[in-house]
């Protein structure tokens, strides 16, 4: 698999077949150990050189591929060892949602309006399990889903202004929007027409500003984004936006992949290899669901 396959983002594929029966086809195929790359120099660092700079910069943003659990174990383990002031935005939930506290980290997420089957619980328990144990604040980041719909069918006009703002301040250059365009038809199985690219582009990228506000309004130090590859990537996704609304502000990007990825060119600072999974073929039976029409409710 090359770097820049997408991981596939929530209601693409891996949500419309179900996360649940996702899960169930995933068994570990092994790969020997994890590598840690520094993508620019091509250095491979140990864990605790990754740690080390983590703790020095304002935003750090931690990819995955939805149904791989390792990522998600690196990822807890590696969040809950950054200390007190840290903040985990996570993609899983919508914005303006906190985890409160709580019996058990189930109850926790389900009260905050995680959606336990589209993400094929429990495969993101072993990310947030320890983070919550360590005591650390987790917010959501994602945009509310009605809203996301509501542009794809109706445009720009139905992002709010402060959104829509700041995907203005923050254009794509066309090598970067062809990529995202790429990720998109990819993430659908090669059946998305051309006539909706535009539409689920404007719909990825409200998501990734309503991730990117979320972070510069938690307060954390640093502020943690735990979302999809494709959100994090340098040239498409929400860095893209952090960079242009707080330049000032130190980032460290980490992709999650397996051992057959390409580390060099890879759109992140770091790149994170594990174990693979073994996978059913996603596109196996998928059929692109039909647009609904601007009048259709939400």
């Amino acid at each position: 698999m090359p770097h820049q396959a997408p991981s596939l983002p929530r209601r693409s594929v891996l949500a419309l077949l179900g996360g649940s029966a996702l899960a169930a086809a995933c068994a570990h195929r092994g790969g020997g150990p994890d590598r840690i790359v520094e993508v620019a120099s091509g250095r491979e660092l140990t864990r605790a050189e990754l740690l080390l700079q983590c703790r020095a910069v304002d935003h750090l943003l931690l990819g995955e591929q939805h149904d791989n659990p390792h990522h998600h174990q690196r990822r807890g383990a590696l969040i809950a060892e950054l200390g007190a002031g840290t903040v985990v935005v996570a993609e899983h939930l919508e914005r303006g949602r906190r985890v409160e506290a709580g019996a058990d980290v189930r109850s926790r997420l389900d009260a905050a309006g995680f959606d336990a089957r589209s993400w094929g619980w429990p495969l993101h328990e072993a990310l947030f399990a320890p983070v919550l144990e360590a005591g650390l604040t987790v917010i959501g980041g994602n945009a509310d889903q009605a809203l996301v719909r509501q542009a794809a069918r109706q445009g720009e006009a139905a992002v709010p202004a402060a959104l829509r703002d700041a995907l203005r301040a923050a254009p794509l250059d066309a090598a970067a929007q062809a990529a995202l365009d790429r990720a998109l038809v990819d993430g659908h199985c090669g059946q998305l027409p051309a006539a909706r690219v535009p539409s689920m582009r404007l719909a990825q990228r409200l998501r990734d500003a309503s991730l990117a506000q979320a972070m510069l309004a938690s307060g954390g130090r640093p502020a943690v984004l735990v979302a999809g590859n494709g959100h994090v990537r340098l040239d498409h996704g929400v860095p893209v936006l952090l960079r242009r609304l707080q330049p000032q502000a130190r980032m460290l990007v980490v992709g999650f992949g397996e051992p057959d990825w390409r580390t060099e060119g890879a759109p992140y600072t770091h790149l994170w290899l594990t174990p693979t999974v073994a996978r059913q073929d996603p596109c196996a039976g998928f059929s692109l669901p039909a647009p609904r029409p601007a009048s259709a409710p939400a």
